[in-house]
């Protein structure tokens, strides 16, 4: 990640000087490594509380349902600062999140696939609704710019509320035995003494508050909170303490490297890191759902696999 970050400061710039570089240089590869590594983070939060690893906040609705929220500020109130935006826009999340989770309660057997496409359809309904009031009230270059996550505009000044993204984060990281149990189920979590209704509470306002400023400073990053978990989760396992930590440097390097190519294709102009992280996420994500169609057999070995790593991860939540 180092050397993508180092990459990320100094590319694409003809004459880089000190007012350059601290106004605008390292803001925005701080601002790549904050947002890349806490929208990881949530994404892996999701999957835990819905206990479904093709879930995340871009596929359940939050990242639409903010945009809905400011929106909505954008018509009533829009001389909010930036800071009071993202309250609402964490707010519209939380709505969205809590939504969602209803809806996942509701589904038959909790199908692996059914799940996120029941996410989609939902999200899709929340942004037909947003992009409709967006163009019947003039403002879809303002719905635009939420949508598409775009770090070009990054200035000193402008992103320094990302740092209460990454605490956020790091809450999680904190809790994170407690997500490990709650990931388990709810039988199993209220068995080992977990409270499992606090737990949901903590993990649907973490994704909420950093999808609400994320929104507002650099727009949705489509499929990270998808990819980044998934790839920790076929290497490390379940366990949420290690692999947070992994996660979040994944994220942060993915972000990175997305947005490098995106500076790089088109030289002099810039592809929006939507755009390149949408193209490789969707890939993957296909990938991932394709991949659910294992023989028989494997099904067998997959299952007593999971076994394995549920009764790992309890034993380290009853220790600890």
């Amino acid at each position: 990640m180092a050397a993508l970050a180092t990459i990320s400061l100094f590319i694409g710039v003809a004459e880089l000087d000190a007012f350059i570089l601290f106004a605008s240089r390292v803001p925005r590869t701080v601002s790549l490594v904050l947002a890349g590594a806490a929208f990881a983070i949530i994404g892996l939060i999701m999957q835990l509380l819905v206990r479904n690893r093709f879930v995340e906040p871009g596929t359940t609705g939050a990242t639409d349902a903010a945009s809905l929220a400011l929106l909505a500020v954008l018509l009533s109130v829009p001389g909010l600062p930036i800071a009071g935006k993202a309250i609402i826009a964490a707010v519209g999340a939380l709505v969205g999140v809590v939504g969602f989770l209803a809806l996942a309660r509701r589904i038959p057997a909790r199908s692996s696939v059914l799940v996120p496409i029941v996410g989609i359809l939902y999200a899709g309904v929340i942004g037909a609704v947003t992009t409709f009031i967006a163009y019947r009230s003039d403002m879809l270059q303002e719905l635009l710019s939420w949508g598409v996550g775009d770090f070009s505009s990054i200035l000193r000044g402008r992103y320094e509320i990302l740092y209460f993204a990454a605490a956020a984060a790091l809450v999680a990281w904190i809790a994170a035995d407690r997500f490990t149990v709650a990931g388990l189920g709810d039988d199993a979590a209220r068995g080992l003494g977990l409270e499992t209704r606090a737990v949901m509470g903590i993990g649907v306002t973490i994704i909420a508050v950093v999808t609400g400023i994320l929104m507002v400073v650099t727009g949705a990053i489509p499929f990270l909170g998808l990819i980044a978990p998934n790839i920790v989760s076929r290497l490390i396992g379940d366990n949420m303490r290690r692999s947070v930590p992994l996660v979040a440097l994944l994220g942060a390097s993915m972000v990175l490297l997305c947005d490098i190519i995106g500076r790089v294709v088109r030289f002099p102009f810039e592809l929006p890191i939507s755009i390149v992280m949408g193209v490789l996420g969707g890939i993957v994500f296909l990938w991932m759902l394709l991949g659910t169609a294992r023989p028989v057999d494997d099904v067998g070995t997959a299952r007593r696999a999971r076994r394995r790593t549920q009764r790992h991860a309890t034993r380290e939540a009853a220790i600890r």
